[in-house]
C-alpha cells in the first residue's frame, strides 16, 4: 500500500514537521508499506485557478510527479498545524488541485505548541476528508506542546505520548488496509 503523509505547514521550522518525520519512520519499521512524506514547502503549486486536476496526464507540465503521487496514493495521513482555528492553506490547496479521493483512508493529525495541540484544525480536516469523498479515521491524533513530544529531526522526545500514537497508527491502518484490495484478506 502507498502512503502519503501530506505535511502541510508552509513554515520553514515547522513543528508540525517533526510529527510527519516521526510517523514515516515508525510506519516504515513496522509495516512493509511504502510511505512517503508530501511536503508542501517542496512544491510550487498554484493558486487554483484552473480546473481541477483529474489524473497525471493532465496535469501541468511541473506538477506531473505531485499528480503522478497523489493518484497513486492508496491513502493518506494528513499534518497540520492549526491557523485560526483550521488547517493550513497550503494543505487545502493541494487537495483543491486533486479534489476527488474516493474510498482512500485518511488518518488526521494535527499539532501544535499550545495545550489543546490544534483539535479546532482537526475538525475542520474531516470535512475537507468528506468532501473529498475520503473516509477519515474516527480515531485522531492530536499532538498539544509539539515542540515538547518530537525534537527537529523527528525524534519522540516524551514516551509517555507513545501510546497514542500505537493507538492512531493502529486505528489508522485498520481502515486504509481495509480499503484497498489486496489488504482487505489481512484482518
Amino acid at each position: 500500500m502507498n502512503i502519503e503523509i501530506v505535511s502541510g505547514s508552509p513554515r520553514k521550522d515547522s513543528l508540525s514537521h517533526r510529527v510527519a518525520l516521526f510517523l514515516q519512520q515508525y510506519l516504515t519499521e513496522k509495516t512493509d508499506h511504502t510511505v512517503t512524506i508530501l511536503d508542501v514547502r517542496e512544491w510550487n503549486i498554484p493558486i487554483l485557478l484552473q480546473g481541477v486536476i483529474t489524473s497525471p496526464e493532465k496535469a501541468p507540465e511541473p506538477l506531473k510527479p505531485l499528480a503522478k503521487r497523489m493518484f497513486e496514493a492508496d491513502a493518506f495521513i494528513m499534518v497540520s498545524p492549526e491557523y485560526n482555528g483550521s488547517y493550513t492553506p497550503a494543505m487545502k490547496n493541494l487537495f483543491d488541485h486533486f479534489p476527488k479521493q474516493p474510498h482512500k483512508g485518511f488518518g488526521i493529525v494535527t499539532a501544535s505548541p499550545g495545550a489543546l495541540g490544534g483539535i479546532r484544525a482537526s475538525q475542520q480536516m474531516q470535512l475537507l476528508i468528506n468532501a473529498l469523498f475520503g473516509i477519515a479515521s474516527p480515531y485522531m491524533l492530536v499532538t498539544p506542546q509539539v515542540d515538547k513530544k518530537f525534537d527537529a529531526n523527528g525524534n519522540l522526545l516524551d514516551e509517555s505520548f507513545r501510546s497514542s500514537i500505537d493507538q492512531f497508527v493502529k486505528e489508522y491502518l485498520w481502515l486504509a488496509e481495509s480499503l484497498v484490495p489486496e489488504y482487505k484478506a489481512v484482518g
